[in-house]
C-alpha cells in the first residue's frame, strides 16, 4: 500500500497532533468494523511510524458512536468465500494476523481508547498494545462461537493468561465484560471517563511536545486514571474456575450434568446456541495457547482459520445471525456431545505449518 493508498482509505483516518499520531476509525454504521482496506491501511501506517523519530506514540480510537470496533467485517469474508474461493477469504485473515503482530511488535506507546463496542477485530488492533483505556461505555466480548468461528486475532494467547478460567468463559460463551470488569482483569490497563477522553489526548499531545518521550505516556495516563472504577469483582469467579478448568471437551461435557448446581444452568444455557464444534475448536486452542508463544499463537489461529473456513459452521453461522438474521443456524454436529475427538483433530490437520509470515515489510 502506498501512501496515497493509506491516507485515502475512507474508513480509516490518521492525522500528526504533535508528536502523536492519531489513527481514527471512521465506519460508524457498521460500528467501525474492519474491513481489508482498513487493516491493510493501519499495518502500513505502522510499519512506516515504527522508525519515524519525529513520532513519540499512537493513539487509536473511533468517530462518536456505539463502538470502538466490533471486530472485522465477516460478512465480507463469507461473501468472498462463495465468489472467489478459500484462498481469497483466507488471505483477508493473513493481513488481520499481521496487523496484530505489528500492534504487539509496535516499538512505541501504543494508546488504544476503547470507548463503546469491542469485539473480534476491534480487540486485536487494541488488547497487544501497550495501554487499554477503558471507559464506563465499554463492552468487550469475544462472541466468535455464535457465528461457528473461534476467538482468534490473537487471542489464543491473550485469553488463556486472564485471572483464572475467565479467559475460557469468555472464549467459549461469548459473555460481555464493562469498562470495570475489563480494567479489574487486566484487559483494560487504566480507567477514564468517556467525558475526559479528549482532555486526555490533548495532555498526550502536551506531554510529547518537548520531545522527551521517556515514560511521559505513563505518567499522563496515570494522572487521568480512576483504578477504583475498575475494581469491580467478577461475581462468578469461584464457579467459572471450578467448572471451566477442562483439560478437553469430554471433560468439560461431564461438568455439565451437574443439573443442581445454578452456574452450571447458566453455562448450558448459554453455550446451547453455539456451534458446537466452534466451541470444542475453542477449548483446545485455549489450552494450546497457554503454553505458546505470541507468534505460535498467531500460526495456530492462521492454520486453524483456513480449515474453519473450508469445512466450519462459519458461513452458516454468519447466514443465521447477520444475513438472514433467523437465529436458527444449522449446525453440523447436534451437541456438545456429539463432537469427536476426531471431529476436533480434523482442524488441528497441519495448523504448525500454516505459513503465517510475521514481518514489517509493506512492499
Amino acid at each position: 500500500m502506498t501512501e496515497r493508498d493509506v491516507r485515502d482509505c475512507p474508513n480509516i483516518h490518521f492525522e500528526r497532533r504533535g508528536r502523536l499520531g492519531v489513527v481514527t476509525l471512521d465506519r460508524p454504521r457498521a460500528l467501525n468494523a474492519l474491513t481489508r482496506e482498513m487493516v491493510e491501511a493501519l499495518s502500513a501506517m505502522l510499519a512506516r511510524w515504527r522508525h519515524d523519530t519525529t513520532l513519540g506514540a499512537v493513539l487509536v480510537k473511533a468517530v462518536p458512536g456505539r463502538a470502538f470496533c466490533a471486530g472485522g467485517d465477516v460478512r465480507a469474508v463469507v461473501e468472498t468465500a462463495g465468489r472467489d474461493g478459500i484462498d481469497a477469504a483466507h488471505s483477508f485473515f493473513t493481513e488481520e494476523y499481521r496487523l496484530n503482530w505489528r500492534v504487539r511488535r509496535f516499538p512505541k506507546p501504543y494508546i488504544s481508547l476503547l470507548d463503546g463496542i469491542v469485539m473480534g477485530g476491534g480487540v486485536g488492533i487494541s488488547v497487544h498494545g501497550s495501554h487499554r483505556i477503558v471507559t464506563e461505555n465499554t463492552l468487550f466480548a469475544m462472541p466468535e462461537t455464535a457465528i461457528g468461528m473461534f476467538p482468534d486475532v490473537g487471542a489464543s494467547f491473550v485469553l488463556p493468561r486472564l485471572p483464572g478460567e475467565l479467559g475460557t468463559w469468555l472464549g467459549l460463551t461469548g459473555a460481555r465484560l464493562d469498562g470495570a470488569h475489563c480494567r479489574a482483569a487486566g484487559i483494560g490497563t487504566h480507567f477514564v471517563d468517556a467525558a475526559r477522553l479528549d482532555a486526555l489526548t490533548d495532555a498526550l499531545v502536551d506531554g510529547l511536545g518537548d520531545g522527551v518521550d521517556d515514560g511521559v505516556c505513563d505518567r499522563v495516563l496515570a494522572s487521568y486514571d480512576e483504578p477504583s472504577k475498575g475494581a469491580t469483582p467478577f461475581a462468578e469467579r469461584a464457579a467459572i474456575d471450578r467448572h471451566l478448568a477442562a483439560p478437553d471437551l469430554p471433560e468439560l461435557v461431564a461438568h455439565l450434568d451437574d443439573r443442581d448446581d445454578p452456574f452450571v444452568v447458566t453455562l448450558k444455557d448459554r453455550l446451547a446456541p453455539m456451534s458446537p464444534i466452534a466451541v470444542a475448536i475453542t477449548l483446545r486452542q485455549l489450552r494450546r495457547g497457554a503454553g505458546a508463544d505470541f507468534d505460535t499463537c498467531m500460526r495456530m489461529e492462521h492454520g486453524l482459520v483456513r480449515h474453519v473456513l473450508e469445512h466450519g459452521d462459519f458461513a452458516e453461522g454468519v447466514r443465521a445471525l447477520l444475513v438472514d438474521k433467523d437465529k436458527r443456524p444449522r449446525w453440523r454436529h447436534a451437541s456438545l456431545e456429539a463432537v469427536t475427538r476426531a471431529d476436533i483433530d480434523l482442524f488441528f490437520d497441519d495448523v504448525p505449518a500454516s505459513g503465517l509470515d510475521l514481518h514489517w515489510d509493506i512492499g
